[in-house]
């Protein structure tokens, strides 16, 4: 049951008549902020004061003399200019949360209509290790994963590996000419790795160095063009404050220049380097060639990319084995290859695609550039896989939706993609890219080592780990008799580690970038994981102290018992669980669901401060609380594991 679904159903069928679109009007309906006001506040007969011309108070009036919720709530209140207040009936948040007492779900109800949904993340490039760029859309959906199979819809996770494109023709080119046969022998993915960086190096050089003439000169027009205008400005505010965009435009090709020459200096300064890229002109084009080589069939390139695969592959494996993250498909862009040529001859058939400058490009109203699906040079394009992608996603495995949890610089790309796929004859199905901002460091800047270097995923996980373990030594030695032996305390340390990293992440607003902060992410107090984890672990030293089962409650009897504010205000945040899930799915927002978990946390908190349970006025208040236990022990462990994050019974 969700709570505010059902006190929203009951306002929509009072305000019908009323108002002529009820949809917007009932998402003026939330949970109180404030106890003082009740449970739920309706707050919006002030914005329809003016459209159905009437003060807002006898506006509330009229909704609440037609609104059917006697049975949920004591009478209606309305407060000041026409707030509505709501109250839930004490009898009736008792019989909800006995209800749900045994119940895992939460009185989560699964979806009458489920979806057919997949989900694309993570979609790392094989060619190097992961790196903290890929956590974001691993656990983010991850989470989405898990919650939308909560909900009871139909799901299919796929991480779309990224094992056919220029990156191979990277490394297949640094494996011919470049590499270290020691190192390689040692540590294939790593020298694999070194090679896809080392090219890409001497690539941006070698554009750097081709491109600076023109950069530097097109900032010199800019700024000739700034100061003329500036100068025929003069005193005029307008016409000063129109040459803003002008200014924009001066800066952006400031930059440009300035990263050109960043590029070129670190290559000049470093001898070796500068030798290897004198050696090797062109490099980028010849990889191009290697990759086009790779595409068309050639045996050697073909037997090279068969021999790096698999140990590219496992190398992501390990990671996933790690982070406890399961795919139900991992096709690569190879897979995809043979499709590619009949996709563009189904959309030229179409005629959805045409020639312009040599490639084959769909053009979409209201998009200067083209979505270009294949170049020139008859190659296809990261464009073109994603469209067989979403035809096999919807002829083959059916799906009503589909979900890309890509990072918000990929806007663009998804925006044509979506477009050119409905236009395609895909318009039956549903699209939606779930963009998320950048992991930043504590200097603002994109989270990187100190030497520069963008910090890899593993490492990441080891050092959560190994700061987790220190804290997990340090409360099991505070016990006058530890609990944990060397084996119990790391696998605590892996569940607090990992659980902090993941949480981190998730309980930040996906849009936006946010600041990667060791000690934030392990505290034993505020938003965190192993706050949660600390809250579980209490609650199953409170069944072991006093030698009850969990499972032994529900046969006693399930009447939970509200005697005070702590017990009641426990019981309704238990009974938002729901609501919660419901929120999160609504656009796919896991920093929904942390909340409630911070918010549920907080209050078993003060639940378990100024309620005693061992000490209970009585045998049956005694139970109810244990039922309270109960039911937020499992609350944590299930919303967590919507996460992808464990908890442990002892800490």
């Amino acid at each position: 049951m969700n709570l505010l679904s059902t006190i929203r159903d009951r306002f929509a069928v009072a305000l019908t008549g009323i108002v002529s679109e009820v949809a917007p009007v009932l998402e003026m309906i939330r949970p109180a902020q404030d106890p003082k006001f009740g449970d739920f506040q309706a707050n919006f007969a002030m914005s329809l004061s003016k459209q159905l011309g009437k003060p807002p108070r006898e506006i509330a009036q009229l909704v609440v003399d037609r609104l059917d919720i006697s049975a949920m709530c004591e009478p209606a209140e309305i407060a000041g200019p026409g707030f509505i207040n709501l109250r839930l009936r004490d009898e009736f948040l008792s019989a909800r949360i006995s209800e749900i007492a045994g119940d895992d779900r939460l009185g989560v109800t699964p979806a009458t209509e489920p979806r057919n949904i997949v989900v694309d993340f993570s979609s790392p490039n094989v060619a190097k290790p992961m790196h903290v760029g890929h956590l974001r859309s691993t656990v983010i959906g991850d989470a989405i994963c898990k919650t939308l199979r909560f909900a009871g819809h139909h799901v299919t996770s796929d991480n779309h590996i990224g094992d056919w494109g220029t990156q191979f023709g990277m490394i297949i080119y640094g494996y011919r000419h470049l590499r270290d046969d020691a190192a390689f022998a040692e540590n294939s993915v790593g020298e694999l790795a070194r090679l896809y960086k080392l090219v890409n190096t001497l690539s941006d050089y070698q554009s750097a160095v081709a491109k600076l003439p023109e950069l530097q000169k097109n900032a010199a027009v800019l700024k000739a063009d700034l100061e003329t205008q500036e100068a025929a400005a003069g005193n005029d505010a307008k016409a000063k404050k129109q040459l803003g965009s002008i200014r924009k435009q001066v800066a952006t090709a400031d930059d440009a220049v300035k990263n050109a020459l960043t590029t070129i200096s670190a290559i000049e300064a470093d001898q070796n380097l500068l030798k290897l890229s004198q050696s090797h002109p062109g490099i980028a084009r010849l990889a191009r060639d290697e990759t086009a080589k790779l595409h068309a069939g050639d045996a050697e390139n073909c037997r090279l990319w068969n021999q790096f695969l698999p140990d590219c592959l496992d190398a992501l494996n390990r990671i996933y084995l790690r982070l406890g993250i399961e795919f139900d498909l991992a096709l690569g862009e190879s897979y995809y290859n043979p499709m590619l040529a009949d996709v563009v001859a189904s959309l030229k058939a179409k005629k959805l695609a045409r020639e312009s400058e040599g490639a084959t490009c769909v053009f979409i109203e209201g998009n200067a550039a083209p979505f270009i699906v294949q170049k020139t040079d008859g190659a296809f394009t990261y464009a073109t896989t994603d469209l067989a992608t979403i035809q096999y996603r919807r002829e083959t495995l059916k799906a009503d939706e589909m979900l890309y949890v890509v990072d918000n610089r990929q806007s663009e790309h998804f925006q044509q993609l979506f477009a050119t796929a409905t236009l395609w004859g895909m318009n039956d199905a549903r699209f939606q890219h779930v963009s998320f901002g950048t992991v930043m460091g504590k200097d603002g800047k994109p989270y990187k080592t100190r030497a520069g270097d963008t910090v890899g995923l593993e490492s990441l996980i080891d050092e959560a780990i190994t700061r987790a373990r220190k804290i997990v030594d340090e409360n099991d030695d505070r016990r006058e008799t530890p609990m944990l032996s060397p084996d119990e305390r790391a696998n605590v340390a892996e569940i607090v580690g990992i659980g902090g990293i993941k949480y981190a992440d998730l309980h930040h607003s996906r849009d936006s970038d946010y600041i990667f902060d060791w000690d934030k992410m392990l505290a034993t107090t505020g938003d965190t994981a192993t706050y949660m984890q600390y809250a579980y672990a209490r609650i199953c030293g409170i069944f072991r102290k006093l030698q009850i089962s969990q499972n032994s409650l529900a046969s006693r009897g399930s009447k939970v018992l509200l005697t005070c504010p702590e017990e009641r205000h426990l019981a309704l945040q238990l009974l938002m669980f729901g609501t919660a899930i419901d929120g999160m799915l609504q656009d796919y927002r896991p920093h929904v669901l942390t909340g409630w978990l911070f918010e549920t946390s907080d209050a078993f908190s003060k639940f378990y401060d100024r309620c005693s349970v061992q000490d209970a006025e009585s045998d049956e208040l005694r139970h109810s609380r244990l039922l309270l236990c109960d039911l937020m022990a499992r609350a944590l462990r299930t919303g967590l594991s919507l996460l992808g994050i464990q908890v442990a019974e002892v800490m």
